[in-house]
């Protein structure tokens, strides 16, 4: 037995991995990763892996990146931690005030989580009690678009519509209003929007919020829509006094061209803004949730019962706030033209592969298209032997159903992307076969 493949059998035995069906694991084994570096993951082998989906969208700039961990051992050598209640300190403070003005203070208050699901949860929790506070009791019921993925806690499977995730706690969950998603690929925005007007007219009374996942719907395909419908959906939510929730946990900091994909819409700000995965550049786990003084004005009182008493012992840890503030310092310095100059090599780099493949998209550097078979279904575990065939090919990459996607470090040349191209349709041409 390899090394490799004895890390391999001892994680098998003792790890219970994430988003995985254990039994599964003796024909799909995990790879020993032993190291990073930029864009690469090195096996205990020494063999390297191009790691296209940025190990779960968090990775923006590399692994092992100088900066951002240079960042984290200065603030190591002087506040790894302290409690956020009752204390602060200033990566904490500076962060907030850096993402606050990025969304020309119109967003001026910050909570701290811990990941994707736990700020989803904050911000569920926030919308109720802050209807209730001002006596709106009656409006407690949320709603989400179809196929909307949020997180796997109880409050944020709630509100997530990827049967996958959900159907086992379903009894526990509480029950959201699943509305049309918009689909650039159905042309469906307008539809879309008329049935989200239905539902907000009928029940606007009960409702506290709408949560939308902004231009891109991950974990259902990577699927897209105009920044026209969050416009649309804004106005909405506004005429009839509902909450808006943007969750740009997957979306945020650069991954469609702008900081926030809500910029796109030239709308006014949702009530509630979420950030996690890419915001502390995969180096370390934190979430934020970012909302509007009205929203923060209605906890403000004597009364401890109208606070928000929510926390956690690692909230606004210093250390990620130290990264996320080196990230912010990136962007601070161009990221984003440099972003939009690498969207470029990629749709450059793939357009070739378009007419063999469905539905060929892209927003920023998002990069999807779909496999089907003649029943426009995914071939029988396309996603699982996608996977293992990249491999061969120096690729790490993980289908979602059937929908192949790249999101990859923010380090893309015109060699990569011509690699990342090669060793995806090397990768179809061994699969479809």
């Amino acid at each position: 037995m390899t090394p490799s493949q004895d890390l391999a059998a001892r994680s098998r035995a003792a790890v219970w991995h994430p988003c995985t069906q254990m039994a599964r694991l003796a024909d799909l084994p995990p790879l020993p990763i032993a190291r990073g570096d930029g864009p690469w993951l090195i096996d205990t082998e020494g063999r390297r892996y191009f790691d296209a989906n940025s190990s779960w969208w968090v990775n923006l700039f590399g692994h092992s990146d100088k900066p951002l961990l240079g960042a984290i051992k200065t603030q190591l050598d002087t506040l790894p931690h302290v409690m956020l209640a009752g204390c602060t300190h200033e990566p904490a403070v500076r962060l907030a005030e850096r993402l606050s003005a990025r969304t020309g203070g119109a967003l001026g208050h910050v909570f701290f989580g811990s990941d994707g699901a736990s700020a989803v949860e904050i911000a569920l929790k926030q919308s109720f009690h802050s209807w209730k506070n001002r006596g709106q009791t009656t409006k407690r019921e949320f709603v989400c678009l179809k196929n909307s993925y949020h997180g796997e806690t109880l409050g944020a499977l709630s509100v997530t519509d990827v049967q996958v995730f959900r159907d086992a706690y379903d009894p526990l969950l509480m029950r959201a209003h699943i509305v049309a998603s918009p689909d650039a690929r159905l042309d469906n925005e307008t539809e879309a929007l008329a049935a989200m007007r239905a539902l907000l007219a009928a029940r606007h009374s009960s409702i506290a919020c709408v949560i939308v996942e902004p231009l891109v719907q991950g974990a259902a395909g990577m699927v897209m829509h105009s920044p026209a419908y969050l416009k649309g959906l804004r106005e909405l939510t506004r005429e009839f006094g509902v909450h808006l929730i943007a969750d740009e946990i997957a979306v945020g900091c650069g991954r469609t061209g702008t900081f926030f994909a809500w910029e796109q819409s030239h709308a006014a700000w949702p009530d509630f803004l979420l950030l996690s995965k890419g915001i502390t550049g995969g180096t370390l786990p934190l979430s934020l949730v970012l909302t509007t003084d009205e929203v923060f004005s209605s906890f403000w009182s004597e009364d401890v019962t109208r606070g928000f008493l929510h926390s956690h012992s690692y909230t606004g840890n210093p250390l990620a706030c130290a990264a996320a503030n080196a990230v912010l310092d990136r962007f601070d310095a161009g990221q984003l033209d440099s972003n939009r100059e690498q969207a470029e090599r990629l749709a450059r780099a793939f357009a070739p592969l378009a007419p063999g493949v469905a539905n060929l998209r892209q927003r920023g550097m998002i990069l999807a298209f779909d496999v089907l078979d003649e029943k426009k279904q995914a071939p029988p575990r396309f996603a699982e032997r996608f996977h293992l065939a990249a491999r061969a090919h120096e690729l790490l990459i993980r289908p979602i159903g059937a929908t192949v996607y790249l999101m990859p470090p923010y380090l893309i040349d015109d060699a990569t992307a011509a690699f990342l191209a090669g060793a995806v349709t090397a990768t179809l041409n061994d699969v479809l076969a």
